[in-house]
């Protein structure tokens, strides 16, 4: 069984325009990934509030592009085929736009999860390595000279990025879990 498919990026893009949110589609969906890897809790009438941290934020519209994205996203954090997906700019966009959200993605992510899990995580050492690896990414300062090799190194950092993201929602949701089935 596959999980459910993503928005389009463009399609999450216009939706956040008309409810005039500034911010960025990658990075919402990196946010509310994190909050759901750490942990947080979340219901589809809730998500958008509880990782905005504004509980004054409507609720999306219920089967819009971020309905979706949060139905998606749960199913995909859930499965156990790791179909998990980053929500970025298509393929055919250039790549300093692809690079851009990624580093929007990935700091969305580290909100989203610090919001969650707090400080002190269950973190085993590989996720914890993890995690300090997706702040380095965050932080960087890309620049674009090579656009094929660039776009070749675009593609094995976002694949770190989706490995680590499952690795994180392991040790801090899935773990748990199955540690209080068997207490």
């Amino acid at each position: 069984m596959t999980p459910a498919s993503l928005p389009a990026h463009a399609q999450v893009a216009d939706e956040l325009q008309a409810l005039e949110a500034s911010l960025d589609p990658s990075e919402l969906h990196g946010s509310l990934c994190g909050y759901v890897s750490g942990g947080g809790k979340h219901d589809r009438a809730g998500w958008f509030a509880a990782v905005m941290s504004d509980p004054l934020v409507s609720t999306p519209a219920a089967d819009g592009a971020l309905d979706q994205l949060y139905q998606a996203s749960t199913a995909q954090l859930e499965s156990p085929d790791f179909g998990f997906e980053l929500l970025l700019p298509e393929g055919d966009r250039p790549v300093s736009e692809r690079g851009d959200a990624l580093l929007a993605w990935c700091r969305g992510f580290l909100g989203g999860f610090g919001l969650a899990a707090g400080a002190n995580p269950p973190l085993s050492e590989e996720s914890g390595e993890a995690l300090a690896d997706m702040a380095r990414i965050a932080s960087s300062d890309l620049s674009y000279e090579e656009p094929e090799a660039d776009a070749e190194a675009l593609e094995e950092v976002s694949e770190f990025v989706r490995v680590a993201v499952m690795l994180l929602h392991s040790d801090c949701v899935l773990g748990p879990r199955h540690r209080r089935k068997l207490n």
